[in-house]
């Protein structure tokens, strides 16, 4: 599975204005979807929240639920601007945040599947000091295609 071919540029803004945690999730769904189906995710998402940080630590979060909203694996990435509070478990602000939204039915359990690489590619991107790196949704793609030949490399 190679993270980098799910990433659209469409879907990649780094630089995100929002200076609360729910405003940085909902502007990441809106790149995903819009209207009803949009606030159900971000509801959602939310609420996943309440149950514990989806705040990885040293500056990056994923946040990520399953959804009947939408019908395969969704992916998004945004950097703010300014960090913002996410209660994250190092209690560090994040900067840099991966959205996942899966259906409920998800063949090859695609979701755990991506969730397990987004982690790995997130402790490279923090051990090279990288979430400011990029300035383009290409320059990313580019950066988390790198980092996966890395990867695969070591194996």
């Amino acid at each position: 599975m190679n993270l980098a071919s799910l990433l659209s540029k469409d879907r990649i803004n780094l630089s995100l204005d929002a200076g609360k945690k729910d405003e940085v999730i909902k502007d990441l769904v809106y790149a995903i979807k819009k209207g009803a189906e949009a606030e159900l995710i971000v509801s959602t998402l939310l609420k996943r929240e309440e149950l514990g940080s989806t705040g990885i630590g040293k500056g990056i979060a994923i946040p990520h639920c399953r959804s009947l909203a939408v019908e395969k694996l969704e992916i998004a990435v945004g950097r703010t601007k300014k960090p913002v509070n996410f209660n994250a478990i190092d209690k560090k602000p994040v900067s840099l945040l991966f959205l996942i939204i899966a259906p409920p039915q998800d063949p090859g359990n695609q979701y755990l599947i991506t969730l397990g690489k987004v982690v790995q590619i997130a402790k490279e991107i923090t051990k090279k000091n990288l979430i400011q790196k990029p300035e383009t949704p290409e320059d990313f793609i580019t950066m988390i295609n790198d980092i996966e030949k890395g990867l695969a490399k070591r194996k």
